[in-house]
């Protein structure tokens, strides 16, 4: 995670952390809008960045004019120098990286990122979350207050238990935007996620947006979400699924496939590591007691995988070739260490041994005598005579 700090069209300096993928590469960029009063910071604006980073996509998320770390006064903004703003970060985005291909916004940054869209010719795909159809939905927080700020120009209202000035020029500026019209002309793909129990923006919001947005247009329900998107599950499950749809709209730079297995990590993040395997891409990480965020499988388990998954292709094409009314073969490995002296056949006689525990499921009308077979064949899978047949490891420096 960087932090960085850019200087908007009217001077003002905001603060914002560009969210790297594991190993630095990245396959295109993206911004992430926060919701009304909210930062950067918020659960949701972490999480649903990480998980993008996590598949490999460079996120900016920042912090709007008088919110969190950036400077300014709230009471100068409305919606309109939000997207001003929503542009300006746009522009260092592409001048340090690439220009962003996909923009993320979260309730009332939802409607930002919308509306923004039009301006940004490098977007090729909008994913709101919770987002209101219309900016003046943002009008109902303000309660009794909102004829005041009418009447007198400005009032300072209590929003999330914070006190904020809001002027009347705010008020007019958001109902000034026409987004119905804007979704008719969006022509970027779309993807609106909403809770159903969503009580801040109703679910109804996400109906009118999707209703007036033309295709390619997507919905997924966050089901018993809250607006918020409190429980990390929800916000995590946010991001895989914006970066899973928008692969399928974007440009994405995938680096060339390895001839093996290629690992970068960056010092900064801990034990997360990206895996690029031939053209597949995965991600490592340590679990939260061994120091790391359980970002992905440790080593062990990527292991253990290998020989579960060798595995069960090899008693899959055993049962094919015997044509054996096998259905489907099950393998569960875990890793452990053992005393030697607890372990009868191994040959080390003194510390610890490694130890993978494997444990083989098959379904299917097979009888005793044939599970047997099965069970020794498991035994000649390439991996399982790899680990123990004879393994030497050759370390070399880069460049020599």
């Amino acid at each position: 995670m960087n932090r960085i700090r850019f200087t908007n069209r009217a001077g003002v300096t905001l603060s914002g952390h560009l969210e790297l993928p594991p190993g630095g590469h990245w396959q295109a960029t993206a911004l992430f809008a926060h919701c009304f009063t909210c930062t950067k910071n918020i659960k949701a604006a972490r999480n649903v960045s990480r998980a993008l980073a996590r598949a490999g996509f460079a996120v900016l998320r920042f912090d709007f004019t008088g919110l969190g770390e950036s400077d300014g006064d709230f009471a100068d903004t409305n919606f309109s120098s939000n997207l001003d703003d929503l542009e300006d970060a746009a522009g260092w985005v592409a001048e340090h990286l690439a220009s962003p291909q996909l923009l993320v916004g979260h309730s009332l940054g939802g409607a930002a990122v919308v509306a923004v869209a039009e301006r940004l010719d490098s977007v090729r795909a909008v994913a709101t979350v919770g987002a209101p159809a219309h900016p003046e939905h943002v009008l109902r927080q303000f309660g009794d207050d909102l004829e005041r700020i009418e009447s007198e120009g400005s009032a300072e209202v209590r929003l999330a238990g914070r006190p904020f000035r809001v002027r009347r020029d705010f008020v007019e500026d958001a109902r000034s935007h026409d987004m119905a019209t804007r979704l008719k002309r969006l022509r970027r793909a779309l993807l609106v996620l909403h809770s159903p129990t969503d009580r801040i923006v109703g679910i109804d919001n996400a109906q009118e947006i999707f209703i007036a947005a033309l295709h390619p247009k997507s919905f997924v329900s966050l089901d018993d979400a809250d607006h918020l998107l409190s429980d990390e599950r929800d916000s995590r499950y946010a991001g895989d699924v914006i970066a899973a749809w928008g692969s399928r709209f974007l440009e994405l730079e995938t680096p060339p496939p390895a001839d093996g297995v290629a690992v970068l990590g960056r010092t900064a993040d801990r034990f997360l590591c990206r895996v690029q395997a031939g053209v597949h891409q995965l991600v490592a990480d340590e679990p939260a007691e061994s120091g790391g965020a359980d970002e992905g499988p440790d080593p062990y388990r990527y292991l253990a995988a290998a020989l579960g998954t060798c595995t069960v292709m090899t008693l899959n094409m055993y049962a094919r070739h015997k044509k054996l009314a096998v259905e489907r073969v099950g393998c569960e490995v875990t890793h452990r260490r053992v005393h030697a002296d607890d372990c009868a056949d191994c040959e080390t006689t003194e510390g610890k041994v490694d130890e993978l525990v494997r444990t083989i499921t098959i379904e299917g009308d097979v009888d005793t005598a044939q599970r047997e077979r099965m069970l020794e064949i498991a035994d000649r899978c390439p991996v399982h005579r790899t680990l123990e047949g004879e393994i030497r490891v050759r370390s070399t420096l880069a460049g020599r």
